[in-house]
């Protein structure tokens, strides 16, 4: 893996004793160059960066240390906790639209490598914490988008994917939905957070509609997350 650092001035310091807990996938919507431009810009009114950015070709640029504050996350929340730059690593890869534009797979194998090592790094990134933009922003954001390979990421060993034939969840979803991890603002429609649920585990139908599938899905996660922390 080739790293090549490229300081970003957007950054903070960590809290004193606080976890690492949660890493987060982004797409950068932006060819390479505009996106480390953006993620190091410190006169843009809205400050931005990333830990690291991963090109399309596996080149991998080191923006900000893991033991320092990147802010990718924005208005985010997770497994009732908010504003998670705090609390995680952030890794922006290079594509334009991850709805439209496959992954390449050497940009996906070098993904993997570096997911490996922030893990290692950081033990208590528990599988269930392995979330793109849009599972701790839903309604206000998508990516890594609909191609993202999750399931390989899944099988490399990083984040979750459902087991089969898990009996779907009855009755409210929501509840459910909130176990796994889901805990976005109480104003936003439930239909949302469905849909994001979806963008992640069920690619290929995102309708926010909590059908049968979407509940064995959902049953499937929550089978193996019981012993996590």
């Amino acid at each position: 893996m080739n790293i090549i650092d490229r300081p970003s001035p957007n950054q903070a310091v960590r809290p004193a004793g606080g976890p690492v807990d949660i890493l987060v996938l982004h797409y950068t919507e932006l060819p390479l160059k505009d996106s480390l431009d953006v993620l190091s810009d410190a006169a843009r009114e809205t400050r931005v960066s990333a830990h690291y950015v991963l090109d399309e070709d596996g080149t991998v640029y080191r923006l900000v240390p893991e033991d320092r504050v990147a802010w990718h996350a924005g208005r985010s929340h997770w497994r009732g906790y908010e504003a998670l730059n705090v609390r995680s690593t952030g890794v922006e890869i290079v594509n334009l639209h991850g709805d439209r534009h496959d992954y390449p797979p050497r940009q996906i194998a070098v993904l993997i490598e570096l997911c490996r090592a922030i893990l290692a790094r950081h033990p208590a990134i528990v599988p269930q914490n392995v979330v793109g933009h849009s599972d701790i922003a839903p309604g206000r954001k998508i990516d890594p988008g609909l191609r993202f390979p999750w399931k390989a990421l899944a099988d490399a060993g990083i984040g979750l994917w459902p087991k089969a034939g898990a009996a779907p969840i009855e009755g409210d979803i929501l509840p459910a939905l909130q176990r796994f991890g889901y805990s976005p603002p109480r104003d936003l429609a439930p239909e949302e957070i469905v849909k994001a649920f979806q963008r992640h585990f069920r690619s290929t139908r995102v309708d926010g509609v909590a059908d049968r599938e979407t509940r064995a899905l959902l049953a499937g996660l929550l089978d193996q997350v019981g012993s996590q922390t």
